[in-house]
């Protein structure tokens, strides 16, 4: 059995925002085994015990709104990429995420099985990851990125992809039936237009009812759930009233598409921080100049929604959406968020919420005995200034993965 002792810490517990004071956690085989305030047990010739003299423990972070296989935004440089070349880098990112303090990641379009095995066996270090396949896209969608002079239709798809093209029911459930036969913990269905997809609206609703309630169906028949790419309050509506769990982005949500998220119990995955990333690069990015265009539609009125959102009461999950050059401001949603939220709540969502969401509740996110060690420690509080998780260089002092330090 392997043992990690921690002393001296001071306990963040997301479920409540509190913060204990200075106490001891056990860890055993990978799992939260116990802890408590006082004198810590006894450790035992096969502990390791970590003394971190005041500093904080929290679980590991889960970032519910990831894209691995989307480490480049140029398209051309892209399309010369075999699947093995793209999967390495994928998985040098994974690992950076991890380094960052998350120790889950949801990824929403492109992870597969594989890429899950190898971290899960720990052939390379990284987060656990929870991927839902290749995400399904109308024709014309938002994940129909061929050019406007490309009459070919699209063939097999086997390659490495963000998603997938699926035009009427039938089409839709047989490739929700694909994803799910490879694998994927969930759905991702594209609604709306969006900033990265050149030739759509913003404000454009893709898919009928009918095909996004077979998704949902085929979901609930595998014991998955759908999520879906939307921004418009029309596609908004029309998912939730299908029978979708959880709405990524969300940035022009009004007041009733709010009242109904909370009303069906549903999930919302703002992404804050990738509309600033790519205002603050512009074309330095990578994107074309038709998405530079679109941006200011959704990237102006995201706060607003998620004050919107956080008023109404909604489940609110951390998602960061960012690609290629712009990863390494994974950290910097905490920093947008508490400008409407306050720091226990932002927290929250990037542990106890987002467990929930992942169908992992008191398996991550939670100190709770029993729950993996996925531990992060800092130095300082962050429930007294969320910059102590916004700069790791600073404060971050551990990350812990299943009771391993990283």
């Amino acid at each position: 059995m392997s043992r990690l002792l921690i002393t001296h810490a001071h306990l963040l517990h997301p479920e409540d925002g509190t913060r204990t004071e200075p106490s001891w956690l056990e860890v055993a085989d990978g799992r939260i085994a116990a802890a408590g305030t006082g004198r810590p047990p006894a450790a035992g010739e096969d502990a390791r015990v970590i003394d971190v003299r005041g500093a904080t423990v929290l679980p590991g972070l889960i970032d519910a709104h990831v894209h691995l296989l989307v480490t480049s935004l140029d398209l051309r440089d892209v399309a010369d990429w075999t699947p093995g070349y793209a999967t390495v880098r994928a998985l040098a990112e994974a690992e950076r995420m991890l380094r960052r303090g998350f120790t889950t990641v949801r990824d929403v379009g492109g992870a597969d099985h594989g890429m899950a095995r190898a971290l899960a066996e720990g052939l390379v270090p990284g987060p656990r990851l929870v991927h839902g396949g290749k995400a399904l896209s109308q024709t014309g969608g938002h994940g129909d990125l061929r050019p406007l002079g490309e009459d070919a239709l699209p063939c097999c798809e086997a390659r490495p992809h963000f998603g997938r093209i699926a035009d009427g029911v039938d089409a839709v459930r047989a490739a929700a039936r694909d994803e799910f036969r490879k694998g994927a913990a969930h759905l991702k269905v594209l609604l709306s237009g969006g900033v990265a997809s050149p030739h759509d609206e913003i404000a454009a609703v893709q898919y009928s009812e009918e095909e996004i309630r077979a998704a949902v169906e085929e979901a609930e028949n595998h014991n998955r759930y759908v999520t879906v790419h939307a921004y418009h309050p029309r596609a908004i509506d029309r998912a939730l009233r299908a029978g979708v769990r959880c709405v990524e982005h969300g940035n022009l949500l009004d007041d009733a598409n709010a009242a109904l998220l909370r009303e069906r119990d549903a999930f919302l995955v703002p992404t804050l921080v990738a509309y600033e990333q790519t205002a603050k690069l512009g074309a330095a990015s990578g994107l074309p100049p038709a998405s530079i265009g679109k941006l200011a539609e959704v990237r102006d009125q995201g706060l607003a929604a998620l004050e919107r959102a956080h008023r109404a009461g909604v489940n609110l999950v951390y998602g960061s959406d960012l690609l290629g050059p712009l990863h390494p401001a994974q950290l910097e949603e905490f920093r947008l968020r508490a400008e409407v939220q306050p720091a226990a709540d932002v927290i929250r969502s990037a542990t106890v919420t987002a467990a929930r969401l992942l169908g992992m509740a008191g398996e991550i996110g939670t100190l709770t005995p029993g729950a993996h060690a996925d531990l992060l420690v800092v130095d300082g509080d962050p429930l007294a200034d969320l910059a102590v998780l916004t700069r790791p260089e600073r404060h971050l002092r551990h990350v812990i993965k299943a009771g391993v330090p990283v």
